[in-house]
C-alpha cells in the first residue's frame, strides 16, 4: 500500500486524488469511474467526485490502495 501526502492542503476532491496518482488519464475518466461506485474510501463505495478525502482515510480503485498523510 502506498502513501499519498496532502502536504499543506487540508484536504484533496477524491476525482484529483484519482488523476494524481496516476490511477486514471483524466478528471472526466475519474468522475465517471467514481460515478460508477468503482471507487472505495475507507472500505465503502463512494459515488461523490468531490469528496474531501483527508489524512487518515484510505482509498481503493482497480486493485491498487493509497492512504493518505498529513
Amino acid at each position: 500500500m502506498a502513501n499519498f501526502s496532502l502536504g499543506k492542503f487540508p484536504h484533496v476532491d477524491l476525482c484529483d486524488l484519482l488523476k494524481l496518482e496516476g490511477w486514471v488519464e483524466s478528471g472526466a475518466k475519474a468522475k465517471v469511474v467514481i460515478a460508477d461506485g468503482e471507487v472505495r474510501v475507507d472500505g465503502a463505495i463512494e459515488t461523490r467526485k468531490r469528496c474531501k478525502i483527508v489524512s487518515g482515510q484510505t482509498v481503493e480503485y482497480a486493485g491498487q490502495r493509497i492512504t493518505v498523510t498529513a
